[in-house]
């Protein structure tokens, strides 16, 4: 009997949700129930940040005005020099999964502790505004820690457009609900709505991990892998191409905080216009400006959800990675100069939204897809600090800028001028990243 022919095996073919995702960018076959997990979580997490944001806003504002909030700002700096190492401390010890639900679950705690103080009456605005920052940046980026890990270099690029949609819908969804549907809720109820999303986020983590755990020895498979005792600055500060991407970090987060100074020095200005000013009259204040807020939020990620849809995986395939970082900082160059001459509360409201916007999708798309190339270590711990300690520096030359201003008797005009100076030496440092990430990919 003659010996049976080895048949082939049946290459996959893409299945109709699949065909659907490769309208926004290649989508393979078989990658789809991942990238739609993904996709799905990236959308929790950034619905449950625009939840709390504008309680954020209206906490602080009302209660402590736009300048405190540029100096709370700048206090999540020196917290993250106590965060960072001991983050780095608890990845040694445990896996991708534990790592990111482990943090989680911490994060939960830390609402329902400030359900309770909100229930006692105590005003937990300053605190409440640091948290929501180190919530924010640790969250955010450890799931592109993790997506990075689940994805080769390859696929990050395809993909992360796709994933990056979830996050703009997410984004989209939490500020209009919390600007309409969510309105009458206290924010102890907002609160509690966001815990229960992160319970559903730690679910969707574990989800993932088990289906993209292999045993092909492959970098991205090594879901139990714990990683080594480097920290995350050691990590930073003995690498020229990280060194550059913290310099960005830094830079984008001080332009952008620079600009959110004036905006919310703008909003409380109206808020007490249209208010009016006294003690019996802070918490009216404060739904005003948390309701002006989830209106611009609102914009900020509809705009954002169209050009991370329909335009970002487009400049990526065309530019590339290097040639996207540079959009960016020309968007804030526009921005910045318009403001200089047009310092008006719906001018500068209007170019932050499309800075903001051109931040949270393409900017941030490119900015995660720079680590593709690097190492667990990198990914997961270096990452961590440039995403949190190093981002806050930012804020914290804020202030520095903000107190200086505000004793030079700076205007609108002037401060907008600061950030195009300031813009300048961003386009640098993204040119040498450029040259950085070219040499690393080999391209």
């Amino acid at each position: 009997m003659a010996d049976a022919t080895p048949t082939e095996p049946k290459p996959l073919t893409k299945n109709s949700f699949e065909k659907f995702l490769s309208l926004f960018s290649d989508v393979s076959a078989g990658e789809g129930g991942t990238v739609l997990l993904l996709t799905l979580n990236a959308f929790i997490m950034m619905a449950l940040y625009y939840i709390l944001k504008p309680v954020r806003e209206g906490l602080i504002l009302s209660g402590f005005g736009a300048v405190i909030k540029s100096y709370s700002s700048a206090t999540q700096a020196l917290l993250f020099i106590a965060v960072v190492p001991a983050y780095g401390a608890f990845a040694a010890r445990v896996s991708r999964v534990w790592l990111l639900s482990g943090m989680t679950l911490f994060f939960i705690s830390n609402l329902v502790l400030f359900i309770v103080a909100l229930g006692a009456g105590l005003n937990i605005g300053i605190v409440y505004f640091i948290w929501l920052g180190i919530f924010n940046f640790m969250i955010v980026s450890q799931f592109w820690a993790f997506a990075n890990d689940v994805y080769t270099e390859d696929q990050g690029k395809r993909l992360f457009p796709v994933v990056g949609i979830g996050a703009s819908a997410g984004a989209v969804a939490g500020s209009v609900l919390t600007a309409s549907v969510f309105e009458r809720l206290t924010n102890a109820s907002l609160m509690t709505l966001a815990g229960g999303l992160l319970f559903v986020f730690i679910l969707i983590i574990v989800w993932v991990n088990r289906r993209e755990s292999r045993t092909d020895g492959s970098e991205a498979a090594q879901a139990t892998e714990t990683l080594s005792k480097e920290g995350g600055f050691s990590l930073v500060v003995k690498n020229r191409y990280l060194l550059l991407i913290a310099l960005h970090v830094l830079i984008l987060n001080l332009v952008n905080t620079v600009g959110e100074f004036v905006l919310g020095s703008l909003f409380a200005q109206q808020a007490l216009e249209v208010i009016g000013e006294g003690d019996a009259l802070l918490e009216d204040r404060a739904e005003f400006i948390r309701t002006m807020y989830g209106a611009f939020f609102g914009w900020v990620n509809l705009a954002g959800l169209v050009i991370q849809a329909f335009l970002v995986s487009r400049f990526i395939k065309y530019l590339g990675i290097r040639g996207s970082l540079f959009v960016g900082p020309l968007v804030s160059l526009v921005t910045y100069g318009v403001t200089a001459f047009q310092p008006m509360l719906n001018t500068v409201r209007v170019m932050k939204i499309g800075e903001n916007a051109n931040d949270y999708s393409l900017n941030n798309t490119v900015r995660q897809s720079l680590f593709l190339p690097t190492s667990r270590e990198v990914k997961y711990k270096a990452k961590a600090a440039i995403d949190t300690f190093f981002a806050r520096i930012g804020d914290s030359l804020q202030a520095v800028v903000v107190f200086v201003g505000t004793h030079l008797a700076f205007g609108i005009p002037a401060f907008a001028v600061v950030n195009v100076v300031i813009v300048g030496a961003w386009l640098a440092v993204v040119g040498g990243i450029a040259r950085e990430h070219k040499k690393l990919t080999n391209e």
